[in-house]
């Protein structure tokens, strides 16, 4: 048995066995990080077992009273019998092909009160509909015409090998391309140069008299050979010898890629995740923005709640969650849609009761926060802060599940769209409560409340009106059953995202110790941080993804290309980072406060914040890169043991021991973002490439 489905041993300190339970939970948690697909096939492997007669009828039913387009589309099966669904639909598939398509979904992302990270995810997806593998496809055609595999979109005389065309293929008439259509093909265009020589070996056949043989593909076929441009797909069908093309093309290594190629898919994919994640971050750092000029009291309390907020409950809510992206996922792909809703309602239902024991620690949280940070004043807010939020609780949690639900179905957009009405709503109701009706400080909780109940409401007038409710199958007394499974899956994402979470909240408690005018400065320098990761972490999560879609494609040499388009990008925006925080270091303090103590030792503690910008992009790409390959492990483990053994005791030692204050709080945890980038961009340099397409191949071929 592979080590991932190995279960978590159960024990208690009485029986003996409390040592060994501790190493299988151990072993759990290094597996599950690597693949915790096995035990979400035996989740669901039960599932389907418990099926009763009527819910398969159910599912019939759903099924055949689905909109016709939700059956064009793959989204469910026929409900008369017909296999003509997603995962055996012949026009796209091809007679016998089950090989690996180019479109992966983005999944297991937790997201708290500050940064986002990659939690816990499986290393397969669930199978796609029939519009995804359409746009699959047609990255696969893209690519082979760049590779002048197959013609071009557009033809012209240059491409169809026409007297007087340039290599080129930048002029019709017989002359040069001028210098600035030069400049522009090799800066933005994605096809590959053609190699003239090349061609023409293999076109003659190095000299070579043979003839094909008719019907079977080689190197002289319409593979390699120009072809007449075929007429423009409706989106409705796909050419019936794209898989051999591509399957032989891949096999015979022609398929390559370009830094221009894989630079436009990475900010293609990259936009629309930076701007729901500015949106979602943008709920959370309203509130510090609308109290932070009433005062220095305030605007560091906020602080305080957010961080007690995230350690409580955000970061372990969001992290057992992340188990939905597994189990929804192979549900989905199971073709028990039904099966979705019943693990959304699984998981829905342990978080509320999570919130029980939870809502008690933010209900007394005052009394907890008095005996870790000097001003009790401080305290006194931010419990009054958790008071309020902790109406919130049960909102958050389902909130976190729904958007699960949707990912599963990919409907991605979905969850944009309630960000693009919750998140405005959210600055207006600020403004309306702190100012307008000037209830101050608790008018920021109480929008808070407000704007966490709204998003799954939003979310549940989508599915019911618009896209989602094909894979609700009503409420059942099964989500009280198969508890056990679920939880072991969960547990190591929660305790992933949980110390991720924990190493960097923890220095607004270390901050607080030196009291109210310096938690406020850090309460503005973890705000200003989490909002530049938002430009780094998209993009890495795309970069991941990516490659992930080019290991699974078996095209190493292009997931190498793409890694270092990555890699640039990360640089890239880390040095952006750091420049406009470093010129703006006195006018952003100004953004929260007016007081002019916390400006002064934001802005002496900015040069560290900005020069530490760099290593956070590279060292989020570097993890995100190793997700990609599938060894997401190492990232893992490299984080953790660079924030808890190197950072935080260098934080600490630098801050009191050394008595730098706030600088030496942010100077410890840019020490450890140094090493976690040279120790995964170390085993990256020296990785197999070949390597990971046969682990993914494995992966595919046991999923």
């Amino acid at each position: 048995m592979a080590p991932s489905s190995r279960p978590i041993p159960t024990g208690s300190p009485g029986t003996g066995n409390h040592r060994e339970s501790i190493a299988g939970l151990a072993s759990s948690f290094a597996a599950s990080l690597a693949d915790p697909s096995p035990l979400a096939q035996e989740v669901l492997a039960r599932d389907i077992a418990e099926l009763t007669p009527s819910e398969i009828e159910a599912e019939n039913r759903a099924a055949a009273s689905a909109p016709a387009s939700y059956h064009s589309a793959g989204i469910v099966p026929y409900a008369d019998g017909n296999q003509d669904d997603i995962d055996t639909d012949t026009d796209l598939d091809g007679p016998g092909s089950n090989g690996p398509y180019l479109y992966r979904r983005p999944s297991a992302i937790a997201y708290g009160n500050t940064r986002p990270i990659l939690g816990v995810a499986a290393s397969s997806g669930p199978a796609l509909s029939k519009v995804e593998k359409l746009k699959s496809r047609e990255a696969e055609r893209s690519l082979l015409r760049d590779n002048h595999l197959l013609p071009p979109k557009h033809a012209t005389a240059s491409d169809s090998g026409h007297a007087g065309s340039s290599s080129a293929g930048g002029a019709t008439d017989g002359r040069e391309p001028g210098f600035f259509t030069r400049v522009y093909k090799s800066v933005f265009s994605t096809r590959r140069p053609k190699d003239t020589a090349e061609e023409e070996r293999r076109l003659q056949g190095d000299g070579v008299d043979t003839v094909p043989t008719p019907g079977v593909p080689d190197e002289r076929t319409a593979l390699l050979t120009p072809t007449p441009p075929a007429p423009e797909s409706d989106g409705s069908e796909v050419e019936p010898r794209l898989d051999e093309q591509w399957n032989a093309a891949v096999a015979a290594g022609q398929i390559h890629t370009t830094w221009q190629r894989e630079a436009k898919t990475i900010a293609v994919y990259s936009r629309s995740l930076i701007i729901t994640f500015m949106l979602q971050y943008s709920i959370n750092i309203t509130g510090v923005f609308a109290v932070g000029h009433i005062g220095k009291a305030e605007l560091g309390a906020v602080s305080l709640a957010a961080m007690t907020a995230s350690i409580t409950f955000y970061a372990p809510c969001q992290g057992l969650a992340t188990c939905l992206d597994t189990l929804c996922s192979q549900a989905y792909g199971s073709g028990h849609k039904f099966l979705v809703g019943l693990q959304l309602q699984r998981m829905c239902c342990f978080l509320l009761l999570l919130c029980i024991p939870l809502a008690t620690v933010w209900v007394f949280s005052e009394d907890i926060l008095k005996g870790l940070v000097p001003e009790r004043e401080i305290a006194a807010l931010a419990g009054l802060y958790l008071r309020i939020l902790v109406i919130s609780m049960p909102a958050s949690a389902v909130f976190e599940c729904s958007k699960r639900y949707m990912q599963a179905q990919g409907l991605f957009t979905a969850n944009t769209y309630v960000l693009l009405i919750a998140a405005p709503l959210n600055i207006f109701l600020n403004w309306l409560f702190v100012w307008h009706l000037e209830l101050g400080y608790i008018g920021a909780p109480i929008s808070a409340v407000i704007t966490q109940w709204l998003m799954p409401l939003l979310l549940f007038l989508y599915v019911y009106f618009i896209d989602g409710s094909q894979c609700w199958g009503g409420f059942t007394w099964r989500i009280f059953s198969n508890w056990g499974p679920m939880i072991k899956l969960a547990l190591p994402g929660m305790i992933m995202v949980e110390a991720e979470f924990f190493a960097f909240e923890i220095l607004t408690l270390g901050a607080g110790r030196f009291g109210s005018t310096t938690l406020a400065a850090q309460s503005i320098l973890v705000t200003l941080t989490s909002t530049t990761y938002q430009l780094p972490f998209p993009m890495s999560v795309a970069a991941s993804t990516r490659i992930a879609n080019l290991i699974g494609a078996k095209l190493p040499n292009a997931a190498k290309t793409c890694a270092n388009v990555a890699t640039v990008a990360g640089v890239g925006l880390g040095v952006f980072n750091c420049l406009w925080v470093l010129i703006f270091r006195y006018q952003i303090p100004r953004l929260f406060t007016s007081d002019t103590d916390v400006i002064a030792i934001v802005a002496h503690t900015t040069p560290v914040v900005a020069f530490l910008q760099i290593f956070d992009g590279t060292a989020c790409v570097a993890s995100s890169l190793l997700r990609g390959v599938g060894r997401q492990e190492i990232g893992s483990y490299a984080n953790l043991a660079a924030y808890y053994i190197v950072a935080l005791p260098i934080s600490f030692f630098t801050a009191f021991g050394l008595g730098w204050g706030l600088p030496g709080l942010w100077a410890g945890v840019g020490i450890g973002l140094l090493l976690v980038t040279i120790a995964e961009y170390a085993y990256l340099y020296s990785y197999n490439w070949n390597r990971a397409v046969e682990e993914a191949e494995v992966r595919n071929l046991s999923g």
